[in-house]
């Protein structure tokens, strides 16, 4: 059997998907390590996993992104976020490489720095997506501003010119890039969506129909679609004996100001015949005002609501909304940031909900909106089926188990000691102390 490091990046939505992979490597018999935000380090430590804190800085550093004043403010800022942990990460990773020595790395795609360390480390990784793939295909849009697909020469030529604006606003943050890959023996990238396809596995935490289908999947990627894992408790005693309609509310785990869409959905729900339950994530639940048919709380197990949902009314987070559609439960998303405009259009595309922008949010339209979403149950369940097809967790520890395969067997013995990184030919812990001084003049 092998050990295996995983390492995270300190969200929620990034954390509970990779458990179920790590819990089910565990099951198989692997030795399994992480790296991972340090308020889940008991809850993983309880399942068997060798779970250590990250660097207390990494966590540290706010994503400020929902500050922006546009689309081109909130991506500076996110990649000026992303940036700025990686220097705390390349470090970070790097002790851990020396300290367990593993046969296979697992990591995270929103960790830049952590990436580098496995690419430069010769040691067989894996990097888990849980949000829309960023590299670019001649099938579908380029990522980001949640375009529609469009089919015939008139639709790609469309992707086309969108992806080529796309690289020229990216370019700047390219070549800074490119200038520390080169200087640690990497070979340098034609666009930065590159950077998400390095791995030799990719494991996409997704699979299609939801995802758009491509004829030109990079041969590493794997669509294992969501890793429904989350701590188990026990469901609430109300829920047992509420008997109408159920909407959940979910708002982001990662703060931005979408405290809006709680309070609208409470309010444009009022009248409705149905159980309205709010989870308010990052935000104090006092500070809404709920109606009689709503109960407002900061943290719910989700699992056991979404047996009974109707609908899912959220911001548009990859994790809620593929648990929810997983259930079959259709969604009515309201994206404010980050790849949420990406997951609203897949919603709306396979006919599982509805979108609405959150600057057009009002009470009128989120009611319209959710009522549209509920009669969208049949497409929730053509999506649920091929999330079980796509086999989750135990597809994802197959990927990582292939790369066991893959490994030459000279490899097996060497893969134990300390990896050497870089062109310089000295250790990891060493070209971790000269990483910052490269990383500096890079934002993404």
């Amino acid at each position: 059997m092998a050990r295996i490091l995983a390492y995270n990046a300190p969200a929620t939505g990034h954390i509970y998907p990779c458990s179920g992979v790590l819990v089910e490597l565990l099951q198989r018999g692997h030795e399994v390590h992480v790296r991972t935000r340090s308020s889940d380090v008991a809850m993983l430590a309880d399942l068997g996993v060798n779970a250590t804190a990250i660097d207390p800085s990494i966590e540290a550093i706010e994503i400020d992104d929902w500050k922006g004043k546009n689309s081109l403010d909130t991506l500076e800022r996110l990649q000026h976020c992303m940036a700025a942990r990686a220097v705390y990460e390349f470090t970070d990773l790097s002790e851990a490489i020396e300290s367990v020595h593993p046969d296979v790395l697992l990591v995270d795609a929103n960790c830049p720095g952590a990436g580098l360390v496995a690419e430069t480390s010769k040691i067989p990784w894996a990097q888990y997506c849980p949000f829309p793939p960023v590299f670019g295909s001649k099938d579908a849009p380029p990522y980001g501003p949640g375009l529609p697909p469009a089919h015939g020469p008139i639709g790609r030529a469309r992707n086309r010119l969108a992806a080529r604006m796309l690289r020229r606003l990216s370019r700047r943050h390219l070549e800074p890039l490119n200038a520390t890959r080169r200087e640690l023996g990497l070979e340098p990238l034609a666009e930065i969506g590159d950077s998400f396809s390095r791995a030799g596995r990719v494991i996409m935490f997704t699979s299609e129909p939801f995802e758009y289908p491509r004829r030109d999947w990079p041969e590493a990627v794997r669509l294992v679609g969501p890793p429904l894992w989350e701590p188990v408790t026990d469901p609430p005693a109300w829920l047992v004996s509420e008997d109408r309609a159920i909407v959940l509310v979910t708002a982001s785990t990662v703060f931005q100001a979408d405290a809006k869409l709680i309070q609208t959905a409470l309010d444009a729900l009022s009248d409705d015949d149905v159980a309205v339950i709010a989870t308010t994530g990052v935000h104090d639940p006092t500070a809404f005002t709920a109606p009689t048919n709503a109960r407002v709380e900061q943290f719910l197990p989700h699992g056991p609501i979404l047996k009974r949902a109707a609908c899912v009314v959220s911001h548009g987070g990859m994790g809620i909304t593929q648990k929810a559609l997983a259930a079959g439960v259709p969604v009515c998303v309201v994206p404010f940031c980050r790849d949420q405009f990406e997951v609203a259009r897949r919603v709306q595309t396979v006919q599982a909900g509805a979108r609405l922008h959150h600057k057009h949010l009002t009470k009128k339209r989120l009611r319209d909106a959710v009522h549209t979403a509920m009669g969208q149950r049949e497409g929730a369940k053509r999506v649920a089926d091929s999330f079980a097809r796509a086999g989750g967790s135990s597809a994802a520890a197959d990927a990582v188990e292939e790369l066991l395969v893959a490994r030459p067997a000279d490899e097996a013995s060497a893969i134990r000691t300390p990896p050497t990184v870089g062109t310089g030919g000295f250790g990891a812990a060493g070209y971790a102390a000269t990483f910052p001084a490269l990383w500096g003049r890079v934002r993404l």
